[in-house]
């Protein structure tokens, strides 16, 4: 029997990337997945790739920072297939890479509405019909960003900072009724967006990925290697875990 056997997730920013391989990987471990995000074209095609008959993946296309369609969406989830088991706040951009006195409102009130403001919703709905079974699984997306500074992307950092200070809230709140709710740390992962960063960086992609290298003693990651940390806090072999920081970062944070 599968990890997650008859289980019902919910992956924000599940189309491409970690929520890509996370959606993946709960559908090899018998889950049952709706993937939330905004890209359409990515979301389709994993869905169909994944369950081509659409009763075991499906995609909705969701605004997550919209309280309307993510409550809206949350109810197509539970009308489908009557609850949600899980809940992967994954959905996150970098923001601007500007500092402190070099942002805009707006610059920063962008990032704080996906990843802060949209993990905040999509738990809010999400966590109800967790409540009435008296069980569940939340992972949020933190970032080794929530537990070391670094001199760029401030915006993001400070979200990140959010989201394990809700997640650690949100576990006890939560704990009377049977829900954990977790925060992982990821480093560097070989993603769509980290490959486009590298493609940016002056001296380019490989001076970009060798300079990334030997940040991470043991090697950058793969999605995969982020998903499967996913999967263990959101099976019942965590069930004695919650208000917790797992950190996959290739020892980064241990120098």
């Amino acid at each position: 029997m599968g990890r997650l056997e008859d289980k019902v997730a919910i992956v924000t920013g599940g189309s491409r990337g970690i929520g890509g391989a996370t959606a993946r990987r709960f559908i090899e471990e018998g889950a049952r997945v709706a993937i939330f995000d905004v890209l359409v074209a990515d979301g389709e095609k994993l869905a169909r790739e994944l369950s081509a008959d659409g009763s075991r993946a499906i995609f909705l296309k969701v605004d997550i920072t919209s309280e309307a369609e993510v409550e809206a969406a949350v109810a197509k989830v539970v009308k489908k297939w009557g609850t949600v088991d899980v809940l992967v706040n994954n959905a996150a951009i970098p923001g601007a890479n500007k500092f402190a006195h070099e942002c805009s409102a707006d610059d920063w009130d962008k990032v704080f509405a996906i990843n802060v403001k949209g993990s905040f919703l999509c738990t809010k709905y999400a966590v109800r019909p967790m409540m009435a079974q008296k069980s569940g699984s939340i992972v949020n997306f933190s970032s080794i960003y929530a537990l070391i500074g670094n001199d760029d992307i401030p915006p993001y950092h400070a979200t990140k900072g959010a989201v394990l200070a809700m997640t650690k809230t949100d576990a006890l709140c939560y704990a009377p009724h049977g829900i954990r709710v977790n925060a992982v740390h990821p480093g560097s992962t070989m993603t769509e967006l980290f490959l486009k960063a590298a493609d940016t960086y002056p001296k380019g992609r490989q001076a970009y990925l060798d300079m990334m290298k030997e940040k991470h003693p043991l090697r950058l990651g793969e999605p995969v290697d982020v998903a499967n940390c996913v999967l263990f806090l959101a099976s019942e072999e965590a069930r004695f875990v919650t208000g917790a920081s797992l950190v996959m970062d290739g020892g980064y944070t241990a120098q």
